[in-house]
């Protein structure tokens, strides 16, 4: 089992810059990601990236201005993200897989973070 606890987030101007940090605990996660939602829409898969940081997928929307990575030794997930539009204004989870491909897909993941809100304003 995986638990995984947030950090981060918060309100910015447009922009500006926010790191979300994501801690696990527990034993059998692989591949991790960041995915969003906002109100009315389905969750979207932001950035993923592999066990040992080689390997990584972004969105096409967030290309060039969000950086994945993670740092094992400390069980941490990080999420840069820099240049923000009032568009990135969402609820932001992290997310574990077992599965050691970096997928933007929903379905590919086991253990989801509480949720942290990035507000960005015009």
């Amino acid at each position: 089992q995986v638990q995984l606890v947030q950090s981060g987030g918060g309100s910015v101007q447009a922009g500006g810059s926010l790191r979300l940090s994501c801690t696990a605990s527990g034993y059998g996660a692989a591949s991790m990601g960041w995915f969003r939602q906002s109100p009315g829409k389905d969750r979207e898969g932001v950035a993923a990236i592999d066990w040992n940081g080689s390997l990584t997928k972004y969105a096409d929307s967030v290309k060039g201005r969000f950086t994945i990575s993670r740092v094992n030794a400390r069980k941490t997930l990080y999420l840069e993200m820099n240049s923000l539009k009032p568009e990135d204004t969402a609820m932001y989870y992290c997310a574990a897989s077992e599965l050691n491909y970096p997928a933007l897909q929903n379905s590919q993941y086991h253990w989801w973070g509480q949720g942290t809100q990035v507000t960005v304003s015009s």
